[in-house]
Parts: C-alpha cells; sequence; structure tokens
C-alpha cells in the first residue's frame, strides 16, 4: 500500500464543529495529522486547514467518514516552488517556515528548499523580495 500526504480545508456546520470527527478519523484509520491552521467561529462554524499522512486507502475512508458526518472537504490543490536562478539566499524565507522546508546550508550558506516539508502555507512568497518562491496550482502556477 501507498502512503500519501494530502492537505485539506475542512468546513465545519455548527452541528458538527464540537464533535470529535477528525480525532475519530485519527484513531479508527490509523492516520498522522498536523493542524495548520483552525478557527471556529462565535457562531460555532469551524474551519480547519489539516495535512493528513496514512495509507492511501485509509486517507480515502476518513474523507468518506468526514463526509458522511457532515464535513464538507475540499482539497489544497496548490504547492511552492522554489526559482533556484531567482533565488539570492537572503534567508528572509527560512525565518517564516515553521515545518523547516526552507533552511540555511550552514556549509555553503545557500537557502535549501524541500518540498516534502513543505505545507504551502505561502509565507514564503509573500515575503521573498525576489518573487524566488511561487505558488503553484496542481496544473500551473497562480
Amino acid at each position: 500500500m501507498n502512503e500519501i500526504r494530502k492537505i485539506v480545508h475542512l468546513s465545519f456546520s455548527p452541528e458538527t464543529s464540537g464533535k470529535p470527527v477528525v480525532c475519530n478519523i485519527i484513531k479508527l484509520y490509523d492516520l498522522c495529522f498536523n493542524i495548520l491552521k483552525a478557527h471556529i467561529t462565535p457562531r460555532e462554524v469551524g474551519e480547519m486547514i489539516l495535512e493528513i499522512n496514512g495509507l492511501e486507502k485509509a486517507v480515502s475512508d476518513a474523507m468518506d467518514y468526514l463526509k458522511e458526518h457532515g464535513v464538507k472537504i475540499t482539497p489544497v490543490g496548490q504547492k511552492i516552488r522554489k526559482d533556484e536562478a531567482s533565488c539570492m539566499h537572503c534567508g528572509v524565507c527560512t525565518a517564516l517556515c515553521r515545518p523547516r522546508a526552507l533552511s540555511v546550508d550552514r556549509a555553503t550558506w545557500k537557502v535549501t528548499f524541500d518540498p516534502e516539508k513543505c505545507v504551502a502555507c505561502g509565507l514564503c512568497v509573500k515575503v521573498c523580495p525576489v518573487k524566488a518562491m511561487e505558488t503553484q496550482l496542481e496544473n500551473g502556477t497562480i
């Protein structure tokens, strides 16, 4: 079986925002997750951006479980790309990269990018002074 990493945007109605559905998918389908962003409004409408890791079938079954329990799921179909030719290796982006996908190689003092660690939050894109970091949709650049 293939292990996959999927980032999804979850929307919760007031009826589902207080239920432990995310906790349940972790227990029921043996998944790992990382909450990238979460918010519940005063009217108890919830939103969450969740990174899920696990076997492909388990992730698929977990998505079905969430839908059955009234959670709207939208795939986050973007990724970040580093243009090596444009990068001036200033390191500004590394200060904002919580998952450490961007780091400074101490031997060369060059900024390195590990797309496997990237959660596509886009903070690096906003701060890059030379626009070496780009947001891409699954089928092209935004």
